[in-house]
């Protein structure tokens, strides 16, 4: 029964990320990767990693979601479509797609996977004190990091929807 539920996300995600690349709506586009970020956290539940699946849902499909569709909001009109790419572009996209998913199948096919039996079990608490140390294997850095580039991203998101400011036409005859 697992085996047919992975093979069932699998190929919802497939498909919505596929969706989500070839859409020309905007909003479309995010919705459709918002159901590709369930299909990863549905994929977590199945593994029984219940907390990095909550971690999926509300970090992702909650918040960089949300946050994608306020810029698109602020940026864009929600009904905007985007240009189509040359057939130029799209052949070499197309070409360096499959010679990436050739090099991956390649690397995954040639491994030998062994089964690793873990008897460590690991607290919300131990997670917390992680995330939040310091010292060697601390996350407090990439936490930082994150927030520094959310707000970039956020500023670049305002200056691009406050758009170009009208110029005199003093300026314009020089």
């Amino acid at each position: 029964m697992e085996r047919i539920i992975f093979y069932v996300l699998a190929v919802i995600m497939i498909v919505f990320a596929i969706a989500s690349v070839t859409s020309r709506k905007m909003l479309r586009s995010v919705i459709y990767l918002l159901f590709v970020l369930c299909g990863i956290a549905g994929i977590y539940f199945l593994i029984d990693y219940n907390f990095l699946a909550a971690i999926q849902l509300t970090v992702y499909a909650g918040g960089i979601i949300v946050l994608i569709i306020f810029s698109v909001l602020l940026v864009h009109h929600i009904e905007m479509e985007l240009e189509i790419a040359k057939i130029s572009k799209q052949i070499l996209t197309s070409i360096a797609c499959l010679l990436g998913l050739g090099l991956f199948l390649t690397t995954i096919y040639s491994y030998e996977f062994k089964v690793v039996e873990n008897t460590l079990t690991t607290t919300t608490s131990d997670i917390g004190a992680a995330l939040l140390s310091y010292g060697a294997g601390g996350f407090i850095l990439p936490f930082e990091v994150i927030s520094v580039l959310l707000l970039a991203a956020m500023i670049g998101a305002i200056i691009i929807a406050k758009g170009k400011k009208l110029t005199d036409k003093k300026d314009e005859i020089v």
